[in-house]
């Protein structure tokens, strides 16, 4: 089976096709089961449509969402579009196989970072559920690209409102604990039970990471993508109390319910 140009939309929503050709088919055995938002980190969207669709560019996304709201699709969500790049969740490394990619038009950290316009996170949200109803897709795998690659990627980023998101019906949230401004957290190289219980909640959840080790440079970079998601306010990869207690909170997936979005 092969891939070809998209032809028509898979949802209402979409109010243009602007088909990119890199694309193939997922591989055997693979449905969406991941929804995967991102920024674009370019400065219009016009210029994202032309980077997602070259074929030199070799990148391309399902959806484009632009600041008023338009929702854009180049891709059909039966195919793999190449959004996700080298990355993890939960065990699964081919996430272009296994998910759907939305691209959210945002010049992002290198040019200047600016709010998500109110307008636009509706259209978010509304694909966002969309899609998962459709897919059954489970809040816990409504992801940043931060999430499953971390340090590699940064967006959407900690301007990106999950919570109002989660308050939508779409992803997974908790009530990030309060921070302690005089609480530095552990310092690189620190051993012992809250480092271990850190490791083993981010693994418990999806993220990629060693069960056993100190607090060094990857478990920071870790903790810095769950905090650029669950903990906005200060995203800085410090293991303090309020990031432990943070992650604690977070079910992990097998407990929770079916994971439909409804």
């Amino acid at each position: 089976m092969s891939a070809s140009l998209i032809t028509r939309p898979d949802t209402p929503l979409v109010v243009e096709l602007f088909p990119s050709p890199n694309i193939e088919p997922r591989k055997p055995g693979f449905t969406p089961s991941i929804l995967i938002l991102h920024y674009t980190g370019l400065p219009t969207v016009e210029r994202a449509l032309d980077v997602l669709s070259r074929p030199d560019c070799k990148v391309s996304c399902h959806y484009v969402i632009d600041e008023g709201g338009r929702i854009i699709q180049m891709v059909s969500e039966t195919d793999r579009a190449w959004h996700a790049g080298v990355s993890y969740w939960a065990g699964e490394t081919d996430i272009n196989s296994a998910s759907i990619g939305i691209e959210i038009q945002n010049p992002g950290h290198m040019l200047g970072y600016p709010e998500f316009p109110a307008v636009q996170m509706r259209a978010v949200a509304a694909l966002s559920k969309d899609i998962a109803i459709r897919h059954a897709i489970q809040p816990h795998r409504i992801l940043a690209h931060s999430d499953i690659a971390p340090g590699r990627k940064i967006d959407p980023g900690e301007k990106f409102d999950w919570a109002w998101l989660a308050r939508q019906g779409v992803g997974n949230w908790v009530e990030p604990a309060p921070i302690d401004p005089d609480d530095a957290g552990l310092s690189l190289g620190a051993r012992g039970a809250d480092v271990d219980l850190a490791r083993q909640l981010l693994a418990d959840y999806g993220y990629k990471i060693d069960l056993k080790g100190a607090f060094d440079a990857d478990l920071q970079t870790v903790l810095r993508a769950f905090q650029l998601h669950f903990r906005q306010e200060r995203p800085d990869g410090r293991l303090d109390r309020s990031t432990l207690e943070t992650l604690s909170r977070l079910k992990a997936p097998a407990s929770l319910n079916d994971g439909r979005i409804v």
